[in-house]
């Protein structure tokens, strides 16, 4: 499995997102994807499943030093006090003493950032997470946020996929040893049928769900795609032995737009 590196983390390029999976269902396909060879696996306390997700996690049997997991803090536990319950009530439902990655969901304009960063630095200090970063920040609160933080940030992580341009966010997570982690990369499945990826995967007898995967990762992004069907997850890992051209790479990069947001709530930020 490739490694995305940033200020000190080393985050699989291919991890399982797990968005709407829940109980058993949850618990079956994240031991499933760490039996395939998964090494990430993304989940958040809004996501109600992290109890599911640490079962699944001890049934695959994978030594939990293999494993990479990224919890989030819901913006409504910023304040520090909460945000540091949090952490410990993720870490309890988890049934694990550290988190790989902590991030921090949402921006939240009501809590001051330098005073939720503060709180998110010491979780760190105190052994809670081994690396802390950001989600769905935007360029101005990407610098704001390595300004105001003690710690390193290892990642923002954004919606990310051939429909929509994320070049501003990739370059100032680039300028600050940041990753970029995508999220819906397959566009919530909308990519499956597109013309132009189907014609570039038969090239490599590949899907254009694998291409769209392997377009991110040849960026140097990680992608965490969700899926609860069993033959979906081994597809989506099955992307290591092919390299995208040049020129393909610069075709489904041509694609994207500003507005091919398929995420997007009255609380998100003002996008880039």
């Amino acid at each position: 499995m490739n490694i995305v590196e940033a200020n000190g983390a080393k985050i699989p390029a291919i991890g399982l997102g797990t968005w709407e999976l829940r109980g058993r269902t949850c618990a079956r396909i994240v031991e499933q994807a760490l039996r395939l060879g998964y090494r990430h696996i993304d989940t958040a306390q809004v996501y109600e499943n992290e109890r599911e997700v640490g079962e699944g996690m001890r049934a695959s049997a994978v030594r939990r030093d293999d494993i990479f997991l990224t919890t989030k803090v819901w913006p409504s536990n910023f304040a520090p006090k909460d945000l540091d319950r949090s952490a410990k009530e993720s870490l309890a439902r988890l049934r694990l003493t550290e988190i790989d990655l902590l991030l921090l969901h949402w921006p939240n304009p009501q809590v001051p950032l330098a005073d939720t960063l503060g709180a998110l630095a010491r979780v760190k200090q105190q052994g809670l997470a081994r690396h802390i970063g950001v989600s769905n920040f935007t360029v101005a609160l990407i610098e704001e946020a390595v300004a105001a933080c003690p710690e390193p940030l290892a990642c923002d992580q954004v919606e990310y996929h051939p429909y929509l341009d994320q070049t501003k966010v990739r370059e100032a997570c680039a300028r600050h040893g940041m990753a970029v982690v995508a999220y819906s990369p397959v566009a919530k499945g909308r990519i499956k049928n597109d013309r132009a990826l189907l014609r570039i995967g038969d090239r490599y007898r590949k899907t254009a769900a694998q291409v769209c995967l392997r377009w991110l990762v040849q960026q140097g992004a990680a992608a965490i795609p969700r899926t609860s069907k069993l033959e979906r997850l081994s597809e989506n890992v099955e992307i290591f032995d092919f390299e995208l051209s040049e020129e393909d790479m610069q075709q489904i990069s041509g694609m994207g737009s500003a507005g091919g947001r398929f995420t997007d709530f009255g609380f998100a930020p003002k996008w880039d």
